[in-house]
């Protein structure tokens, strides 16, 4: 697996690192170029370059590289921290399909102290959890075996995410994979060395990841599709 993707500079690392020290417009406005030059554009160019690779394995997965990667600027309308800028770049990929913010998806994010690649369902609405949790209760044992090898283990660790305390509204507190039902998120995340980020090897890392986790989100966007996908195991 080879890509002309090189890493990012240390240039836009270190930028970031700057970022951290002095998040205020006065600050960043004059040097805006610098982090479109050296991270939103090359960011851009190594989710084309993943996409290339995802026609293979999650080609529903695959858009507008550009539209993939979140913006800089935070939403601080209801955050305590009013900084105004992001300290990573990131990137989203979510299922053709599927409204917006609905659906499970592939996520990673590049800083000067790590590098974080995740998939899954992260917070869903109340609707389309319960609606995961209805098509895990009928597949439970096929959606174990998405995440269960040792490989995947290995590659991305256990589930994540907190649960309920009880078995949701409507669901058999007996049921077999009650603990997996009461979840309220269902994905997985591993932190990477940072250093990966300027070299060629992040392309790799990250792709790799995200192909052991091509059937652990598409299940979880079955129920998301329609009567006729939510069929499918």
């Amino acid at each position: 697996m080879k890509s002309a993707f090189p890493g990012f500079s240390r240039e836009g690392l270190t930028f970031l690192r700057d970022l951290k020290k002095n998040n205020d417009r006065e600050w960043f406005t004059p040097r805006k170029a610098v982090y479109e030059e050296q991270l939103r554009l090359p960011m851009i160019e190594l989710v084309r370059a993943i996409h290339g690779e995802m026609l293979n394995f999650a080609p529903q997965y695959v858009g507008e590289p550009a539209k993939c990667v979140f913006r800089v600027y935070r939403d601080t309308r209801f955050a305590k921290d009013k900084t105004p800028y992001k300290t990573h770049v990131a990137a989203w990929f979510r299922r053709n399909g599927i409204e917006k913010n609905r659906g499970a998806g592939y996520y990673f994010s590049i800083s000067p102290e790590e590098i974080e690649i995740a998939g899954g369902i992260y917070h869903p609405e109340p609707d389309v959890l319960l609606s995961v949790r209805q098509h895990i209760a009928l597949h439970h044992a096929a959606f174990e075996a998405t995440y269960g090898s040792a490989k995947f283990r290995k590659l991305m660790g256990d589930l994540q995410g907190e649960s309920a305390a009880r078995a949701p509204k409507g669901f058999d507190p007996e049921h077999p994979a009650i603990d997996l039902l009461k979840r309220k998120m269902y994905c997985v995340f591993i932190s990477l060395d940072p250093a990966l980020a300027s070299t060629p090897k992040l392309f790799g890392e990250v792709v790799k990841r995200f192909e052991i986790m091509a059937p652990f989100v598409e299940v979880l966007n079955r129920p998301l599709l329609g009567n006729k996908a939510a069929t499918r195991v």
